[in-house]
């Protein structure tokens, strides 16, 4: 089997276990990344929908609304899943799945309800993803879930490239400690320990990050002059089911393996 197709090894689930992410370099092959960026900038171009604008979200830095100088700059071209073969065909090979099934066991699912994405970041009117777990805004029995980030390009601290808390899945973060909008406050002092943990994690196209849902995680807006772009997955076990009734059991899944 080849170093590609191979499962993790014992040391990176120990690094998984103990930090809650892990990398996988060059998971992806060059062409698969070319072939799901061009599906992705296609998409971008022609605006197809669903989508997401950084108008949306209002995070810090982004356009106010709508109507404001870069308003209509899209932040997550939604249901990514099902834009093309490109995207499908890469969930399904050997070198994600032999990793997936190491972490989630012999039959993984995706939920298409949460990221199922392509993520970009602009350089003009991108905006800050402040610290959050994930789980916060999800609704599963078990809440175990896993997230695969394809890198699309280069990406690093200084055009939004995703910064992480080691071993903060393991934590038992009390509700206080988060703001409104559950990310994590930082006016804190109880927070700065952790905050004072953070790791800024850099990536080249085809590298996958794999991190937990509890892991606390944020990112800065884009300071480059191109914009990034990454494809975005989450995957459960067959007994991780949504909650019915929420926003995680609005969609059905799709059986990776």
């Amino acid at each position: 089997m080849s170093r590609a197709a191979a499962p993790f090894t014992a040391d990176e689930l120990t690094a998984f276990d103990r930090d809650g992410f892990v990398i996988a370099r060059g998971l992806a092959t060059q062409a698969q990344v070319a072939a799901i960026r061009t599906r992705a900038e296609n998409d971008l171009t022609a605006r197809k929908a669903p989508l997401e604008l950084e108008a949306d979200l209002r995070y810090p830095g982004a356009p106010p609304s709508p109507d404001a100088a870069g308003g209509t700059v899209i932040r997550r071209l939604l249901r990514a899943y099902g834009r093309g073969p490109e995207i499908a065909d890469w969930l399904r090979a050997t070198p994600l799945v032999a990793r997936l099934q190491a972490l989630l066991g012999p039959r993984v699912l995706m939920p298409q309800a949460h990221h199922n994405c392509i993520m970009t970041k602009h350089p003009r009117y991108s905006s800050d993803s402040l610290w959050h777990q994930d789980l916060r805004y999800w609704h599963y029995r078990h809440g175990e879930l896993i997230t695969a980030w394809l890198a699309l390009g280069h990406e690093h601290e200084r055009n939004g490239g995703l910064q992480v808390i080691p071993g903060t899945h393991r934590m038992s973060l009390a509700s206080e400690r988060f703001d409104e909008a559950r990310f994590l406050r930082l006016d804190l002092a109880e927070n700065q320990p952790l905050l004072d943990k953070r790791v800024p994690l850099e990536l080249e196209a085809g590298d996958v990050l794999f991190f937990h849902c509890r892991l606390l995680h944020a990112a800065t807006r884009n300071y480059e002059q191109q914009t990034k772009l990454a494809a975005v997955f989450t995957f459960r076990r067959p007994d991780d089911t949504p909650i019915p009734g929420t926003r995680s059991a609005s969609l059905p899944d799709v059986e990776i393996a």
